[in-house]
């Protein structure tokens, strides 16, 4: 299942009743990148769902063994930096794109 920017916009709108402050585009696209690095491990089975609301709920992935007492584990903290960095470099992409046209 591809998460999409709508996707993204109602999920966050179901979790709160805040406004979205980030571009919904990026963070499609980083949980569905980070997404194709999970989809063969048969053990995982982790959705770029699943991902979203690591990044932005803190919702422990018990698969993949991101948190232990409620506190990031090291994987945890690396998938969540990797899913930032994946963000902003489709952010930085779009921003320089909008310059260029």
């Amino acid at each position: 299942m591809k998460l999409t920017s709508k996707k993204v916009k109602e999920y966050i709108k179901y979790r709160t009743d805040k406004d979205i402050h980030h571009c919904a585009e990026s963070l499609a696209f980083a949980c569905n990148d980070m997404y194709e690095e999970y989809k063969d491990d048969e053990f995982t089975k982790v959705k770029p769902l699943d991902l979203l609301k690591l990044l932005t709920f803190n919702d422990p992935i018990p698969q993949l063994h991101t948190h232990s007492y409620g506190f990031h584990t090291a994987t945890g903290r690396h998938i969540i930096e990797t899913l930032k960095d994946k963000y902003y470099f489709k952010l930085n992409e779009e921003l320089v794109n909008n310059l260029i046209d």
